[in-house]
């Protein structure tokens, strides 16, 4: 691996896009960083099924980190080895809100969160199958009292939590709450799942983060059952820190307390493992405008923020996010998603200038 290499994925569609128009912004500033732009990374297998071609593997290996664009199908193989393949177990999805970035909320101001999504397991492992499967492990349901034989033509999905995945990922939770302490955070951890219906999955994932918690005396903990926590993350946002969550649900609500702060196009997301890390927008490959030179990079912009800081560019990184505050805060120079007319170009040309006020 070379220190200062960096992976670039552009990936699909619009984020492609988004991605090629941040590198230019990336190449126009400081960052003693190597840029290397990987295209093509699915290759057909002696099955003849797709798989990460064998340049791209490498590519992603000698690099510290990847920034990537998003997937839809074609860059499946590249995302799933940065997933798994790295081990990159702890995703990272920052909610703040600036003056200027629309909220639909009356009072957005104080909005300072992050989400802590675990990565690898939970439904994410994709196991699933027809009912009928089952029926040799003579399970029975704890409501309906019958087993899978009993229930009709169906299908099931394995939800796996294991108690080494909780653990790590809770300690990341807890070592993010305290270096945001550390820059003036509030210094919480809220864990959140289901446990009060599934004990065994969701109960297990609570018991660890507990656990984990013990070590932690200058961190401050609290628990809550996922639906009261998604009610919460809309009525009063302002009192999380950061919140620990399976990976589910972790999706999901990191997807909705986006929509607090000017939505996915300014939803940033960082992907952690021991020894590497991937960034991406959290938007999506956006077929609806590829090709309209309007996506909006921030997202992106926001994504590649993170990456500096993780590459021990913190100053760069802190200027970055000042400049995209004064964009929203002028409000002059803005894609169509939060109200304004600009192009991609010219939102990353905007967000140039105002770096060097």
């Amino acid at each position: 691996m070379t220190r200062d290499r960096i992976c670039v994925i552009p990936g699909e569609d619009a984020a492609a896009e988004a991605v090629m128009h941040v590198l230019g912004l990336m190449k126009a500033l400081d960052t003693g960083l190597d840029w290397h732009v990987c295209e093509n990374t699915s290759a057909i297998g002696e099955d003849g099924r797709p798989q990460l071609a064998a340049e791209a593997k490498a590519a992603i290996d000698s690099s510290r980190a990847t920034l990537f664009g998003a997937t839809g199908g074609p860059n499946a193989a590249a995302l799933f080895y940065l997933r798994w393949g790295k081990q990159t177990f702890a995703n990272v999805r920052p909610t703040r809100w600036s003056a200027g970035m629309p909220s639909p909320l009356a009072k957005p101001e104080g909005i300072d969160l992050a989400i802590v999504r675990e990565n690898l397991e939970d439904a994410y492992v994709l196991i699933e199958g027809d009912l009928a499967q089952l029926a040799p492990l003579k399970l029975r349901s704890r409501t309906a009292g019958i087993g899978p034989e009993a229930m009709g033509e169906g299908a099931f999905s394995v939800k796996a939590i294991t108690r080494e995945g909780s653990l790590r990922v809770a300690r990341f939770a807890f070592e993010l709450a305290r270096q945001r302490k550390a820059t003036g955070g509030a210094g919480r951890v809220t864990a959140s799942a289901k446990y009060n219906m599934q004990p065994r999955t969701d109960g297990l994932f609570i018991e660890c983060a507990r656990e984990v918690a013990n070590d932690f005396a200058d961190i401050d903990f609290d628990v809550l059952i996922v639906d009261d926590c998604a009610h919460r993350i809309v009525r009063d946002p302002q009192r999380f820190d950061v919140l620990l969550l399976p990976n589910l649900y972790g999706d999901i609500l990191s997807d909705a307390a986006a929509g607090l702060t000017g939505g996915l196009g300014l939803a940033a997301s960082g992907c952690y493992g021991g020894d590497y890390a991937y960034f991406e927008s959290a938007h999506g490959t956006a077929p609806d405008i590829a090709g309209k030179g309007i996506v909006n990079p921030v997202a992106t912009l926001l994504s590649a923020a993170m990456l500096l800081d993780y590459c021990d560019r913190a100053p760069i990184a802190s200027a970055l996010r000042d400049a995209i505050d004064r964009l929203h805060a002028d409000g002059r120079v803005l894609t169509p998603d939060v109200g304004g007319i600009a192009s991609t170009a010219q939102v990353c040309d905007a967000i140039l200038e105002h770096m060097q006020i």
